[in-house]
């Protein structure tokens, strides 16, 4: 169940019925939970339009809002505020139909589903992963996670860099700067080797330089000796990126990078042409916002314009970015484009965004998902290079953050907190590691810059990913204690311990938590829910006890555990973040 969405219902009708108008419930939780679980903000607006005393309107819709059964308790607040308290019956029996649905844990599929392109990650050939991708590629991966399972159709597309003038240098420097054997060895270590002597030696030999573009303007035109030459860049690059997409438990269900649409770019620029939304300056086709109808204001103030063709006939990142969407709304036929690239993009997705609704995209919702920068311990951007100038690659990231969590789990071990056998502990390093790693990016707003601490992801303390797989495996202990299985735990929930219902109104807002990050890509509100769960469980199990328990209580209590680790597993797993079963 939704809970907020059938709690606003609910006062939107009793809005109606008592008082003869719609309007929105305004309906949120309480700030303070001893003045009820959710406020009804709704009333005090209408007291202008409807010429009453608004906590005397207030007063009806209370009254009408006390028949329904969720509700215990209705009562004005404030100016004309009203306070709910939830029925612990009615919470119970919510409960148990989410104990009973152990497919989807009481959370229902969206009433609309949409066809969505998610666009993420997009690493560039030939070059290692960096921590430049990290944000992308996490957050990303655990949004299709959530939208494929409130029910959407989700095409996750991973745009590569594979095109462009980077190429010509490629292969003229491979040519003559290259190492067979250690292309074999370490092929993208190579590549970006000889992609750096290129770059240099093309600034100040204008034979290379002149060379080198040659030899791209063969490959756009289909040469075969270049073809070849470029798909094994391509061909090595996919493999190196697989296994880092492999740790990280990512996968893709398109890898349509910028090559797939080269051939579509003359005929979007075309396009632009015949509707007269681009035009010639110093030589290059551009589109000015400010001269175009139907374009957006705070674009119209924009002095540069959006260019998709230089004055050599090159095209740009614009041009494809803008085939890509053509391809997306005429050949996916997708109904929402979802780009998950950082903040510094806006302008230029704000840009092509608004080229395609003039084109006649309306019926694809477009949304740019930025996201803040990875910083390090001094506030500064997270380098990608060490101080030698050697790149810091993801893949490295990852080893530190597996080698780190291995040590705790020794030191744990140790102390006697955790018990695990020798041979484990690796496994589960590895599980717990990289979720440190996805969880420290995923429990920020994504739209924040946030701080790469490995002291702070790599605890079992606090807000972060090792406490809350530690919290799983903590319930799943119960059930090994008591020689039983989750699954077998079907006792009626009932909430009469302070502990069980303030637990009970955590784990009843589970749905509600899937579709709010679902709907705004904001999957910290998965990892807030996750939080608040685990402190609510911690709390019900110091003070009730559920194996020495009897009766219809042990049953009820094992069956609160059960929803527990499950809701555990189930939101860990959206935001792609493994549980471990002991610890």
């Amino acid at each position: 169940m939704r809970i907020e969405r059938h709690l606003a219902d609910l006062g939107r009708a009793a809005i109606a019925r008592a008082l003869g108008v719609e309007a929105d419930a305004a309906l949120r939780p309480t700030s303070d939970p001893r003045h009820g679980d959710y406020q009804l903000n709704g009333v005090l607006p209408l007291s202008k339009q409807l010429k009453q005393n608004p906590r005397a309107l207030a007063e009806k819709v209370a009254e009408a809002l006390r028949e329904a059964a969720p509700i215990e308790a209705a009562e004005v607040a404030g100016p004309g505020f009203v306070n709910l308290r939830l029925s612990d019956a009615w919470l119970a029996q919510t409960l148990d139909s989410a104990l009973r649905d152990s497919a989807r844990d009481g959370v229902p599929e969206s009433d609309a589903k949409e066809r969505v392109v998610v666009d993420f990650s997009g690493p560039n050939i030939a070059k290692q992963m960096h921590v430049g991708h990290l944000r992308s590629t996490i957050i990303g991966d655990a949004l299709v996670r959530l939208l494929r399972f409130v029910g959407h159709m989700v095409i996750g597309d991973n745009h590569l860099g594979d095109w462009g003038t980077q190429f010509g240098l490629l292969i003229v420097g491979m040519r003559e700067l290259g190492d067979q054997e250690a292309l074999a060895r370490e092929p993208i270590v190579e590549l970006e080797r000889i992609y750096k002597q290129a770059s240099e030696r093309a600034k100040t030999d204008a034979e290379f330089a002149a060379a080198a573009r040659a030899e791209l303007a063969k490959l756009q035109s289909g040469d075969p000796e270049n073809t070849a030459l470029w798909r094994r860049f391509v061909d090595v690059t996919r493999t190196e990126l697989d296994k880092v997409y492999e740790r990280l438990d990512v996968r893709f269900d398109s890898w349509h990078g910028e090559s797939f649409y080269n051939d579509m770019l003359p005929g979007t620029v075309a396009l632009l042409k015949e509707r007269g939304l681009v035009r010639e300056d110093q030589g290059a086709l551009c589109v000015f916002f400010g001269e175009l109808e139907g374009a957006p204001d705070d674009l119209k103030k924009q002095k540069d314009p959006l260019i998709v063709q230089k004055q050599d006939g090159a095209f740009l990142y614009s041009t494809t970015d803008l085939a890509t969407l053509r391809y997306r709304h005429d050949e996916l036929r997708a109904t929402r484009a979802i780009y998950v690239v950082d903040m510094r993009q806006s302008l230029h997705f704000k840009q092509v965004f608004a080229v395609a609704r003039l084109l006649g995209f309306r019926d694809m919702r477009t949304e740019h998902l930025g996201f803040g920068s990875v910083l390090g311990k001094d506030g500064r951007p997270l380098k990608t290079r060490d101080a030698s100038g050697k790149a810091i690659t993801l893949a490295s990231l990852l080893d530190e953050a597996e080698e780190r969590a291995l040590t705790r789990l020794r030191e744990a071990k140790a102390e006697g907190k955790v018990d695990l056998e020798d041979d484990e502990l690796p496994r589960i390093a590895r599980s717990v590691g990289i979720g440190a790693v996805k969880y420290a990016d995923l429990h920020q707003n994504r739209a924040s810059d946030y701080q790469f601490d490995f002291d702070k992801m790599i605890t079992f303390q606090g807000n972060a990913g090792p406490y809350l797989q530690y919290a799983y495996a903590r319930v799943r202990s119960i059930f090994r204690k008591g020689g039983l299985e989750p699954a077998a735990a079907a006792g009626a929930v009932v909430l009469d311990a302070r502990e069980e219902k303030a637990l009970g109104r955590v784990l009843a807002r589970f749905g509600e938590v899937v579709h709010q990050a679902a709907e705004s890509g904001l999957p910290h509100l998965v990892t807030d829910h996750l939080y608040d769960l685990a402190k609510a469980y911690s709390t019900f199990f110091e003070a009730c006890p559920v194996l020495k328990a009897e009766g219809a209580t042990r049953d009820s209590r094992l069956a609160l555990c059960a929803l527990t680790a499950r809701q555990l597993e189930r939101g860990l797993s959206l935001l792609g973040i493994q549980v471990v079963d002991r610890m």
